[in-house]
């Protein structure tokens, strides 16, 4: 969604909802109705890629209302984490056929083989909780990548199927569709705790809603067609249940159009809410939040929100070179310049002022001559400025020090956004030096919570995912619920708590 989409719907949101009783019973109500065929049709990970850092486009046409998004984002009023606790119900599955909407978006390689399987792992509790109540059948649905709305074997969910027999150490049922006659006979006859893998769900335009054809052009899928599709997922089994947290943020078929009488958060969604509440509502001080990422304009929302909640915010990463642009008029060479983000920057740094929020930015830079691991590599303090032919492609020692120092301090960690272009190994050294920060804070009993995205990719790359508190397996879905969003795959549960985050 675009940040100008992001505005009218906090517009709409804050005029026509005056409590949170009244979000969520009007979201819910909507989100049963909504049409997804209008919704975006990108994947959950919104975080920057690594080239965002040389080129952004920053022509978003949202200059000419920066004063009305500053002036929406002082009323926007942030929505509680809704969590359900139904899922733990003594019998509440015994002799049930039960569908898990699952997130199995696993990365694969040229070969077809799973390279991180955590998606999978973190969900097997709740596969084995089911079984353990007695459940008759598990269903489970997920999608991989984006074929676009039709069949294509290279986005097959056989390998997950093979990973999850051997992480399971049991039979698991491969069916090659998710809806159909066929489906619904195999699902409806399954027993003696019998699990089922679904074919991907994105193998049908009705999953997104909408598609792209050959030239580009979007098709959107006939209402109806949606309505017999969601009607087949419904006909597969007796109780819902959510634990795909990365997409709980898509208002899709099999998010919000299975229509059963019970629809309740798995184990891992439930952890997911859960930790999120502990930090947004009821945090230990001081409360850090990092943030890293390519354009302001697109944490607009995001930082905003963060400043009513936290003690200390570090702004790092790419779109840290337009802060110190707009703020010192620091010579940033050709490193990334948000322009419209660019028109905020004065009103947040306002904001975090007014909040007594301190703010923690970068004060020197590792530069290169181009974008490539083998680039003349140089160093500049934001002081002397970086040389109109260089970028900026990570923070110095510094820098580090500094953030160390707010780190250190820190009882509550958000961190979402590397400081640098890790990938590129000369660029790494900030993102490696953050990241054994937070550990040495996860590992003295303090809460350290990774948004997802490229910053848990960090966590699992250099092998630190296990040392922290919290790595999120959701990406544009964290992002949102930082944002203060609702998102659509929590409103529609049937049973749920509700935790004040003001």
């Amino acid at each position: 969604m675009t940040i100008k989409g992001d505005l009218e719907e906090s517009k709409k949101r804050t005029e026509e909802k005056d409590s949170f009783n009244n979000v969520l019973s009007e979201n819910t109500a909507e989100e049963k109705k909504i049409d997804i065929s209008t919704l975006d049709d990108d994947d959950e990970f919104e975080d920057f890629q690594a080239e965002d850092w040389v080129e952004a486009d920053t022509d978003l046409g949202i200059n000419s209302f920066s004063l009305s998004l500053r002036a929406e984002l002082e009323k926007f009023q942030t929505p509680s984490i809704v969590v359900n606790s139904n899922i733990q119900k003594k019998l509440f599955y015994h002799g049930k056929s039960v569908f898990i909407r699952v997130d199995f978006n696993v990365p694969l390689n040229l070969n077809k083989e799973i390279t991180n399987n955590q998606r999978i792992a973190s969900t097997l509790p709740t596969i084995e909780y089911v079984l353990d109540q007695g459940a008759k059948a598990v269903i489970l649905a997920s999608h991989l990548g984006r074929p676009n709305g039709k069949r294509n074997e290279k986005y097959s969910l056989e390998p997950v199927h093979k990973e999850l027999e051997r992480l399971l150490q049991r039979q698991v049922l491969f069916l090659d569709d998710c809806v159909g006659e066929n489906v619904e006979k195999i699902c409806k006859e399954a027993t003696n705790g019998q699990i089922i893998l679904l074919e991907n769900l994105r193998f049908h335009i009705e999953e997104e809603g909408s598609a792209k054809d050959a030239e580009g052009n979007k098709i959107r899928a006939d209402p109806k067609d949606i309505e017999r599709f969601r009607a087949s997922l419904t006909a597969l089994a007796d109780i819902y249940i959510n634990d795909a947290f990365g997409t709980a943020h898509r208002a899709h078929s099999s998010i919000v159009g299975v229509d059963l009488p019970e629809k309740v958060a798995g184990l891992l969604m439930k952890k997911e809410l859960d930790f999120f509440a502990k930090a947004l509502e009821n945090p230990q001080r001081p409360f850090l939040a990092i943030l890293g990422g390519a354009k302001v304009s697109d944490k607009i929302q995001l930082i905003s929100n963060l400043l009513d909640k936290v003690d200390i915010l570090i702004i790092c990463g790419g779109m840290a070179y337009t802060f110190k642009k707009v703020l010192e008029n620091m010579e940033i060479g050709t490193s990334l310049f948000d322009k419209a983000g660019a028109e905020n920057v004065e009103f947040l740094v306002e904001k975090a002022k007014n909040n007594n929020v301190k703010i923690v930015f970068p004060v020197d830079f590792i530069t290169a001559d181009e974008f490539d691991k083998d680039a003349k590599i140089g160093y500049a303090t934001d002081k002397e400025g970086i040389a109109v032919d260089l970028m900026g492609l990570d923070c110095g020692h510094k820098s580090i020090e500094l953030f160390e120092e707010a780190i250190d301090q820190a009882k509550t960690i958000l961190w979402n956004g590397p400081p640098g272009v890790f990938e590129l190994e000369p660029f790494s050294y900030g993102t490696k030096k953050m990241l054994d920060a937070v550990v040495s804070s996860s590992n003295s009993g303090n809460m350290v919570i990774i948004g997802g995205g490229d910053t848990a990719t960090v966590a699992t790359k250099y092998g630190q995912a296990d040392k922290i508190s919290h790595v999120s397996t959701g990406g544009g879905a964290s992002l949102e619920l930082l944002e203060g969003k609702c998102l659509p795959g929590v409103s529609i549960l049937t049973d749920k708590e509700s935790f004040s985050s003001k």
